[in-house]
């Protein structure tokens, strides 16, 4: 095996379980999470040279599985809002769970539009700032928090409504 191969393979390794939880937390649905993240080492792969050369490789990638996740929803239209939560917990670490369960969290999370839920999850479950933000999702840094605060209140509505219905 050439040693570009070898790096591709140790690359693959080491990020695919956080690429992962970035699909399902985008998507909503583990197999479409996997199938993006699928075609995003693919697309990793064919343009190696140039993960490799990025000042930020994880950021790169995560800026490919957006990407796909954009095509996705272009191609498709609005994905299934539900939450696959017959799955074992999700490996994120969420202090929400005193105000409102995963699945909660997640099923209004699913309610936003894409780029929304996109900067929620690059922000707060990534933890990126805003410029790096910005930088995966070919964006300005001032979209970046136009998006999120719009996300945040829209999240805001959606668990205030599930509070007052029980």
């Amino acid at each position: 095996m050439s040693r570009p191969e070898e790096e591709y393979r140790e690359f693959v390794g080491s990020r695919a379980a956080s690429l992962h939880r970035t699909a399902y937390l985008l998507c909503g649905d583990w197999h479409l999470a996997n199938d993006l993240v699928q075609e995003t080492f693919v697309q990793a792969f064919r343009h190696w040279r140039r993960v490799q050369r990025a000042d930020n490789q994880n950021a790169y990638v995560k800026r490919i599985l957006v990407n796909e996740f954009n095509g996705h929803w272009r191609r498709y239209g609005r994905l299934p809002v539900r939450a696959d939560t017959d799955r074992p917990g999700i490996a994120v670490p969420d202090v929400s769970d005193e105000v409102v369960n995963r699945a909660e969290l997640l099923s209004a999370l699913l309610t936003l539009p894409a780029r929304q839920r996109a900067t929620v999850v690059l922000r707060y479950l990534e933890g990126m700032s805003e410029r790096e933000t910005a930088a995966v999702m070919r964006c300005s840094e001032g979209t970046v928090k136009s998006q999120t605060a719009r996300a945040l209140n829209a999240l805001g509505g959606c668990l205030k409504h599930k509070e007052s219905s029980l």
